[in-house]
């Protein structure tokens, strides 16, 4: 059976190293401005965007280990929706740690700043009826907790919050560390990469993930699959989309 990793699209792009430092105690962020002269000017309902646009806006985030097929998947999975007439955008390392983020590092306030500003770019993308699909490693429950927090926050004038889905991409590190595309696992175990995710800094896995795919045991359309079913379920996403 062919593997996720194994099957990229030619839009697809190798992992970025994130190198991780040890696992800290995340102080709670505030979620609003700390300039006390800013005024929230409201314009159309979230309901009103989504009835003109036909289309439901929501952030698709999917965590796991490096060379897991996040990438990959992530790749499809907007390919796919686009192709049923949804407006969807990836962000992924190659589209925020060049642009948006480029000014950040791998420190422990850089790593932390760098997933907030994502969660809240994905935040404005699905605001704006748009599927926002992230691909970042984000081993730290308490930074994906701050993404779905933003997101439950989005509650006002009668609309409901935006939907945050959290997609583990659960594949053992064994595996990722045998398709290691970049070599860097293996530069990892001979400490040329320090406090590297999963071998000398955690991963910790998500505890109520809404969908878990495993790109070891299912081909990259299965994985789309799955996640595109479950939307539909759910009633993100309609079944008769067009085409």
């Amino acid at each position: 059976m062919s593997r996720c990793y194994l099957q990229p699209s030619p839009n697809h792009h190798n992992y970025l190293p994130l190198n991780h430092h040890h696992h800290h105690e995340y102080s709670k962020q505030k979620l609003t401005p700390n300039i006390s002269n800013i005024t929230w000017h409201p314009s159309l309902s979230r309901r009103e965007r989504n009835q003109l646009r036909n289309q439901r806006g929501l952030t698709i985030w999917l965590t796991g280990l490096s060379a897991s097929g996040k990438s990959t998947v992530a790749t499809a999975l907007e390919q796919h929706l686009l192709h049923l007439g949804l407006a969807a955008y990836r962000l992924d390392g190659d589209n925020v740690r060049f642009g948006l983020n480029k000014d950040l590092g791998f420190s422990e306030k850089d790593r932390n700043e760098n997933i907030r500003r994502i969660s809240e770019v994905a935040k404005l993308f699905a605001d704006a009826s748009t599927i926002a699909i992230t691909s970042f490693i984000s081993p730290y429950r308490a930074d994906r907790d701050l993404a779905r927090e933003l997101h439950a926050k989005t509650e006002q004038d009668g609309d409901e919050p935006i939907p945050f889905v959290e997609v583990f991409v659960d594949v053992p590190l064994e595996v990722a560390e045998q398709r290691d595309p970049k070599g860097l696992y293996k530069k990892a175990r001979a400490g040329e990469i320090k406090e590297f995710t999963g071998i000398s800094a955690p991963y910790e896995e998500p505890v109520n993930a809404e969908i878990t795919i495993k790109t070891h045991e299912n081909t990259v359309e299965e994985c789309v699959a799955q996640i595109t079913n479950w939307l539909i379920a759910k009633g993100y996403v309609k079944s008769e989309v067009k085409n």
